[in-house]
């Protein structure tokens, strides 16, 4: 099961709440997300089934459409009304896999981590998987490479094998280690003395259990939690690829962690080092550290020139940037923020966002490109009473039928073949072909082809607000509730 949650506000202004960190291509240099990622390097695990993911609903078709852009069909994707933690989130995904009479090992992971050896980190997942058919609950824990305190740590009952020196495979061979405790993010000093004792590894927050004793020790430790995703599965309702949570069955449920609820009460715990290469990449200077430098320790994304610079981060989405003569900087430059700051002030972004959410400023949360089912749309430019949008429309795409009260709008195609139906009559609109809506007809787009339709949309009226939509049909189950434009 892959865990989709979380916004990623510490990896602003690239990671916001309508498409976080999980959703970015931020390791490797390629071109596949962290989600991806995190999918495509159990490839070669054995016995390894489709897997299940749980996100917010509002990064559903996200989700799917990454899935099926690396061809994976996923055994479901289940949909969250709200968070709750970890603990609920790994109770409905056990759950949902014995719902046929099996009990399948799960393997929870999280959506947002990095982890460069594959391999090994492959290796260790079967290094795990007798001990977890036993009944053991295993946990991964990070071998540490420095007295950090954003971590918790876990403290093993006895010392650990030494890394560094042995071949994939070789520190597992004496199995998961009992875990004597779990600690909390600590002090510096403290984290120096856990370095030094031998026995700690950080808390990765990844696992791998039998379903049936997992919700065991869940039934046994947290009933509450158990009682409450039995109850959101039984009433779900399905909606497309989607399965979605009851919403009242689910926000009764206590929304704690799988470590609080379970792993630090159990003695059925078990920890096994991890030494591939992790990080959850919490922030702009822990992408610096694991990501691949040049000679002068700069990591370059998009398009940077960098000209006697040494060790920064330098991110374009858009336009060029340029580092001249600069030393230990992030720059990140997206559609309508550029951020600069002191590497080592990287964790503090958190901070800025807190500052733009409570003035509301929209930067906090959404950039100005908005991803919907059926592709995407992008503000250009907006005035008194006109606004223009760029709007892309996948292949097989089809925004709803609907109209609207207070605006017209002119469609100009600039890429593929779109059909456009007006007031129940339909037309081909080719590339420089445009076509006009008047205000109250009904209408919809759809793109029958196989490259993505681009068009310029150019709206004006006297109200150009977002919830200035009736729906009538929709094919991706959306309801007016949850329209936006373009919808």
């Amino acid at each position: 099961m892959i865990l989709c949650g979380g916004t990623g506000t510490r990896l602003w202004p690239l990671s916001r709440a309508t498409y976080p960190k999980q959703y970015w291509p931020l390791a490797g240099g390629g071109e596949e997300t962290l989600l991806q990622q995190t999918q495509l390097r159990l490839t070669g695990l054995a016995r390894l089934a489709p897997p299940l993911l749980i996100c917010n609903e509002d990064h559903r078709f996200i989700v799917a459409e990454q899935m099926r852009q690396i061809g994976v069909d996923p055994a479901a994707i289940l949909l969250e009304p709200m968070g709750r933690n970890t603990a609920p989130a790994v109770a409905v995904a056990a759950l949902q896999a014995s719902a046929r009479g099996a009990d399948p090992l799960l393997l929870v992971l999280a959506a947002d981590h990095v982890i460069r050896d594959a391999e090994r980190f492959r290796a260790t997942v079967e290094a795990g998987m007798a001990a977890a058919e036993a009944g053991q609950l295993v946990t991964f824990g990070i071998v540490p490479t420095a007295p950090e305190t954003g971590y918790g740590y876990i403290e093993a009952a006895q010392d650990l094998p030494e890394s560094g020196a042995l071949a994939p495979g070789e520190p597992h061979l004496q199995g998961p280690i009992p875990i004597a405790r779990f600690v909390e993010k600590p002090d510096r000093a403290t984290a120096e003395r856990f370095l030094a004792n031998g026995r700690f590894t950080w808390n990765s927050g990844m696992f791998l259990f039998r379903c049936s004793a997992i919700l065991a020790e869940l039934e046994r430790l947290a009933p509450e939690v158990v009682s409450a995703c039995r109850s959101a599965l039984e009433h779900d309702s399905a909606d497309l690829e989607f399965l979605r949570l009851e919403r009242e069955a689910f926000a009764n449920c206590p929304s704690v962690a799988i470590d609080v609820a379970v792993m630090e009460k159990t003695d059925r715990g078990a920890v096994l080092p991890l030494d591939a290469g992790w990080s959850d990449v919490g922030s702009w200077s822990a992408l610096w550290e694991t990501a691949d430098q040049d000679s002068n320790g700069n990591v370059l994304r998009g398009r940077v020139i960098s000209e006697d610079s040494r060790n920064c981060y330098l991110r374009s989405e858009h336009r060029l940037v340029v580092g001249l003569g600069v030393e230990d900087l992030v720059v990140v430059e997206t559609d309508d923020v550029v951020l600069v700051a002191q590497r080592d002030r990287a964790q503090d972004v958190k901070t800025i966002v807190n500052l733009l959410e409570r003035a509301g400023a929209p930067e906090s949360k959404a950039h100005r490109r908005i991803y919907r089912p059926w592709g995407s749309y992008d503000g250009i430019t907006e005035g008194d009473r006109w606004q223009v949008k760029k709007i892309v429309v996948n292949p097989g795409g089809c925004l709803s039928l609907q109209m609207h009260h207070h605006r017209a709008e002119h469609w100009i195609v600039v890429k593929g073949t779109a059909v456009v139906e007006k007031d129940g009559v339909e037309e081909l609109v080719g590339e420089n072909q445009s076509t006009y809506i008047p205000l109250g007809a009904k209408h919809r787009l759809s793109n029958p082809g196989k490259i993505p339709v681009e068009l310029i949309e150019v709206q004006s009226g006297p109200y150009l607000g977002e919830d200035d939509i009736v729906r009538f049909e929709d094919r991706y189950g959306r309801s007016d509730r949850l329209a936006s434009t373009p919808a």
